[in-house]
């Protein structure tokens, strides 16, 4: 553990106290790849995807509903607005989305903690957004608050996640108008690594940044991005009042989005990858030049969410080689757009963690990894679709993200690694055990698991004969019990506090 530092001005004796008793679990640096992108469309496929959807936004085009600012906008950019339809001409859409930048730093509280986004680097975030929570204890069960504020210890104390993550579950036993103020006061003081902001309407985009002016200085949130947030589009070709009214939220204050199309394939776009992909991209830069019209120079992510559906049940499927396809062919887009990619999670559509969702999760990482993603949102302890938030398989998906790390920094071919003193120490018929390579390396050699069981078969039993399920609660467990809140000045603290009572204060609560 290193000791936590703070941005911005003292908060006197108090703050200081506070800073030289608190403590920063230590977080492995941003993934850097050392390993090649694997592409598996040809030029040839990706000139043909980027020419089809062009003309889908000039021949179809987009609706941009409940939003006249919004269609104002493109009118005046020279888009053919009919209605709420936007259509728009060849190039424009690409040129406007020229302007966005291929990456940048998200800072967090804890400078150490900031993290950039973009070029071969790969930054993973948590699962976002499920309803139901589920532990091997209580079973599935709706989402609180408390449940919301211990995924954010243990994805604040997991060595492999470098984001706090967003909507990690909605606690639904607050209202819907004001649970987001308890999620980033949740962020902001449980944890000091980089957060999300709420989306759900753009009011609470708009708390979100005064939030993070409390947090972080008002000069400063207005010159950085101290937030990444996820929009959604309304798929197949639909942008809705209330996730471009956080866009432009954002946008205007120079916080970052992604620009996301939710595809369940067969569903919301073709059945075919490249169908799919053409809607994707059509999508993705209208968005992107949409926000580029809002603010030039506005951060954004080339976001893609994608599913497959069983024919049979009309049920989402996780894991399967056309999604595999779809986010390895949007990455190479993404590529030659010049910006950073958001795609690939702990995906899977099992109910509980066992080897579908092993395996349909590695599935989906490994690919991920492999496809170029920059930004990896539900990284880890997605459940049922997305429908649930599992706290075992939340810390089995984090210690797997230790092998992406592992993975990505490819095949060293220095002195050391080249081994030949120890080939030559051992010679023939001896072993490496005692030589003096092994025992310079064996520490970082191997990647290993805090969760799995590596003990004989005897041991292993008279331990109870555990499964990674209960290994992992185990695991759980211990993480809570250890966990130790990063400073923060105790000045600012009592800020926020303030802005959220103020707020709730303000409005009656709603739950719908």
């Amino acid at each position: 553990m290193t000791q936590a530092r703070r941005r911005g001005r003292g908060g006197g004796g108090a703050a200081r106290r506070a800073e030289r008793t608190a403590v920063s679990f230590e977080t492995a640096p941003v993934i850097e790849r050392k390993i090649p992108n694997l592409e598996m469309l040809s030029e040839e496929a990706l000139d043909i995807i980027e020419a089809n959807a062009e003309q889908v936004l000039e021949e179809i085009g987009v609706a941009f509903v409940d939003n006249p600012k919004a269609l104002e906008r493109w009118k005046a950019a020279g888009a053919e607005v009919t209605g709420e339809r936007v259509r728009i001409p060849k190039g424009l859409a690409r040129k406007l989305c020229a302007t966005a930048p291929s990456e940048f730093v998200h800072h967090a509280r804890n400078p150490e903690k900031s993290v950039t986004i973009g070029g071969d680097n790969l930054v993973l975030a948590p699962v976002y957004g499920p309803p139901f929570v589920r532990d091997a204890a209580g079973g599935r069960r709706y989402a609180t608050i408390a449940d919301f504020q211990k995924f954010v210890k243990l994805a604040y104390m997991s060595k492999w996640l470098h984001l706090s993550g967003g909507t990690i579950c909605e606690p639904t036993d607050l209202p819907v108008n004001k649970r987001h103020l308890d999620m980033l006061l949740a962020h902001m003081t449980l944890s000091d690594k980089p957060f999300m902001g709420s989306v759900t309407e753009p009011s609470r985009a708009r708390d979100s940044v005064e939030m993070c002016e409390i947090l972080f200085g008002k000069e400063f949130v207005a010159e950085n991005t101290v937030m990444t947030s996820l929009i959604n589009i309304n798929s197949p070709l639909t942008f809705d009042d209330t996730m471009m009214g956080a866009l432009e939220v954002y946008a205007e204050a120079n916080q970052a989005s992604i620009i996301s199309p939710f595809i369940v394939g067969g569903a919301m776009a073709p059945v075919s990858v490249v169908g799919t992909l053409t809607q994707v991209l059509a999508e993705v830069m209208a968005g992107v030049a949409y926000s580029q019209l809002i603010r030039k120079g506005a951060p954004v992510i080339f976001g893609t969410f994608v599913t497959s559906i069983d024919m049979n049940s009309g049920a989402p499927t996780f894991g399967t080689p056309e999604a595999a396809h779809i986010t390895n062919g949007a990455g190479q887009l993404a590529r030659r757009m010049g910006l950073p990619y958001r795609s690939a999670g702990s995906f899977c559509g099992s109910k509980l963690p066992d080897a579908q969702a092993a395996y349909e999760t590695a599935n989906s990482l490994n690919m991920g990894l492999l496809s170029g993603v920059n930004f990896m949102l539900h990284a880890c302890g997605w459940l049922e679709g997305g429908l649930v938030a599992d706290f075992e398989k939340f810390v089995l998906d984090a210690d797997q993200l230790g092998a992406l790390h592992h993975m990505a920094r490819g095949v060293p071919v220095d002195e050391n690694a080249q081994a030949m003193d120890a080939i030559r120490e051992v010679g023939p018929g001896g072993h490496y055990l005692g030589c003096a390579h092994t025992q310079a390396n064996f520490k970082t050699a191997f990647w290993r698991s805090e969760v799995f069981d590596y003990k004989p078969f005897e041991t292993w039993e008279e331990e109870g004969a555990r499964d990674s399920q209960t290994l992992a609660s185990a695991r759980v467990e211990k993480l809570i019990e250890t966990y130790q809140p990063p400073a923060l000045d105790p000045e600012i603290r009592s800020r926020l506090e303030a802005y959220i009572a103020d707020k709730k204060a303000s409005m009656p609560d709603s739950f719908m």
